[in-house]
């Protein structure tokens, strides 16, 4: 016996629940269950059950409405289809976003570590057209303020794909509305070192790494880029460094050789006369004659030297000339301010630093070149060489 009378023998038009169109059956947990026979000789049931038995019939109705339609699919079909033609998730869409893109490992894990953090397990459900100003708002309120620069390097991301989307026609407009999100304010600005301080920094450093802190300030070098200097890469009668390559590391992977940050990044850099000793010394003492060799090298792995070595030594040397607010980088912007005391021009400074779009480098380089020296022996004079 069925909960609805019938027995289980009973052919189906005379079981209760039946209708000019369709059938409708209570079961045990209370929901009804719609279905009927298409013009496939099948059965067809609702995707899902229905609390209310009057939505039961709606849905009876409208796929009464579809049967007589050239073009009907079973519900299942139909749904399928449906679900194929509906605009992505803003995570399938980032996910994809990210593997088109052509970035260096650290920015692509940079910017996988924000997707996966920040902006997927709250929107990341969302298809793109649903996404709103409103939404993006409350999630961007959600960020908090407490670490300032993460916050906005989340939102500058979410509003790069979001803006590609648009460009794709998926999306109308772009959602990120907020004046200012992208860009974070530092709450105090880092003073860059004294002649004294680089001195006191230097000597506080093991004698195979003094060179490091020289050409970090002096040569304006990104760490990637001074990391990954080889000896073929000094010219020591023309004191130039070559700067081609750049270093990444990733947790738990082995050091990646890539090219510079960007194409400004590749450039010819003058070394001021001061340091130039320095390098010679060093390249006597600790680096093999081979031109491929390193002028910096791990110990025990013989690769590039790791930033969590460099920076065991770097933090006692900078608490050691009262600075420990002193960052490694900030020994470039050292460099950077004391080039523009000593008569650098913001395109100098460009070139030397290796800031700047491709276009801007090559604009920049014709006049830049010709001055990087009288630029390097400038800086060598404040340095009271």
């Amino acid at each position: 016996m069925h909960e609805d009378g019938t027995t289980k023998g009973e052919p189906m038009a005379a079981r209760s629940g039946m209708r000019a169109f369709g059938r409708i059956r209570k079961l045990p947990s209370g929901y009804f269950q719609a279905g009927y026979v298409g013009p496939d000789a099948a059965t067809h049931y609702a995707p899902h059950t229905f609390e209310a038995k009057v939505d039961a019939e709606r849905w009876l109705a409208d796929e009464h409405r579809r049967v007589g339609q050239p073009d009907w699919l079973p519900p299942k079909l139909r749904r399928a289809h449906e679900e194929a033609n509906l605009p992505p998730t803003l995570a399938d869409y980032a996910a994809g976003w990210l593997r088109s893109r052509d970035l260096k490992p650290r920015t692509r894990a940079l910017y996988q570590g924000l997707l996966d953090r920040f902006i997927v397990p709250e929107l990341g459900s969302v298809r793109l057209p649903a996404v709103t100003p409103t939404m993006v708002r409350q999630w961007h309120t959600s960020l908090g303020p407490n670490r300032p620069t993460q916050r906005a390097h989340t939102y500058s991301l979410l509003r790069s794909i979001l803006s590609t989307a648009v460009q794709e026609q998926i999306i109308p407009m772009n959602p990120c509305l907020i004046r200012g999100a992208g860009a974070a304010k530092r709450k105090t600005v880092t003073e860059p070192a004294t002649l004294d301080e680089l001195r006191v920094i230097r000597e506080n450093m093991p004698e195979r790494l003094r060179l490091a802190v020289d050409l970090a300030t002096w040569c304006s070098l990104r760490q990637g880029e001074l990391l990954e200097l080889r000896r073929g890469d000094v010219d020591i009668a023309a004191a130039l460094l070559h700067v081609r390559r750049a270093v990444t590391r990733l947790p738990g992977e082995p050091p990646l050789v890539g090219t510079t940050k960007s194409a400004a990044g590749v450039r010819d850099i003058h070394i001021p006369p001061h340091v130039l000793p320095a390098v010679e010394h060093h390249l006597s003492r600790y680096v093999p004659p081979a031109k491929d060799s390193l002028l910096f090298v791990g110990r025990d792995s013989g690769e590039q030297l790791a930033s969590s070595t460099l920076y065991r030594w770097f933090y006692p040397a900078r608490e050691a000339a009262g600075r420990p607010d002193l960052r490694w980088h900030d020994l470039r912007h050292t460099g950077n301010h004391i080039a523009g005391a000593a008569g650098a021009t913001l395109a100098d400074q460009r070139y030397r630093m290796g800031h700047s779009t491709f276009a801007a480098a090559m604009r920049y380089q014709n006049t830049a070149k010709g001055r990087d020296k009288i630029i390097a022996d400038e800086m060598s004079k404040m340095a009271g060489e």
